[in-house]
């Protein structure tokens, strides 16, 4: 590996997903900053390099983007090879576009190595494809925290006929069930609930988007979470039926 940044994903949690790319640039890396979000068992591919914790999570006391930009400038600058650790994958919602942007623009080379996303490992892991021919021919991937506070196009998100995976939205789970619902979702559509997905407290549930705040109160979802919403979470009936009994009522309300 060159000395230069590297974006690494290390996958929703389970070790096993990591890639052997990303394996290949921890272990020749001198330098790991690493997101809160992260397997510590990940870290046992660099024994040899120095770990710097730089977690950014929402509603808590967070490394800001500032700081962590003038650090990873400074290792580069003293030929160090830095992986920058992210949790999931670094380009959905891990800010490694603006990161390489950033780094781009002072004349520091960057290379980004994916990793697998959390909406797609707690789905398949909860038995939910996130496409399926004859229920859903596409994906939207969307966050529920934005940046100035801006609402979704909920009309668009609920007639878009795709599946939808929502990111960082346990915080504002009033704000997902009323803007879909008033952008013109079937109320009895399902949802999925998935809390720290594809590691061994992994935890879901099922419900119906017009359930949503009151199933994910009794289930006490916490964060980190992703919400799966559309047929294809009935669809998981069929092919793990014992994961969620609900699924069953959903597909037939």
């Amino acid at each position: 590996m060159s000395a230069k940044v590297w974006l690494v994903g290390a996958g929703p949690g389970d070790p096993e997903l990591l890639t052997l790319k990303a394996v290949r640039a921890l272990a020749q890396a001198e330098v790991v900053m690493v997101d809160d979000l992260v397997n510590p068992e990940i870290l046992e591919h660099c024994p040899r390099a120095r770990i710097i914790r730089v977690g950014k999570r929402g509603g808590c006391r967070s490394t800001p983007q500032a700081f962590i930009n003038r650090l990873m400038l400074r290792y580069a600058r003293q030929g160090k090879v830095l992986v920058r650790l992210k949790g999931g994958d670094p380009c959905i919602f891990g800010r490694a576009g603006e990161e390489a942007q950033w780094l781009a623009e002072r004349g520091i080379e960057s290379e980004i190595v994916n990793g697998i996303t959390a909406g797609l490992a707690g789905a398949t892991q909860t038995g939910i494809p996130l496409t399926l021919r004859g229920v859903s021919r596409g994906v939207t991937l969307v966050t529920a925290h934005t940046q100035d506070d801006s609402e979704l196009n909920w009309q668009g998100l609920a007639q878009g006929g795709t599946t939808l995976v929502v990111y960082m939205g346990v915080a504002r789970l009033e704000q997902i069930q009323a803007g879909l619902l008033a952008g013109g979702m079937a109320s009895g559509t399902p949802v999925a609930m998935i809390e720290r997905a594809s590691t061994s407290e992994q935890r879901q549930t099922a419900c119906r988007i017009d359930e949503l705040c009151d199933a994910a109160r009794a289930f006490k979802l916490h964060s980190p979470a992703v919400l799966v919403i559309g047929d294809v979470v009935a669809a998981s009936a069929l092919l793990q039926p014992g994961i969620q009994a609900e699924a069953n009522a959903v597909a037939t309300a």
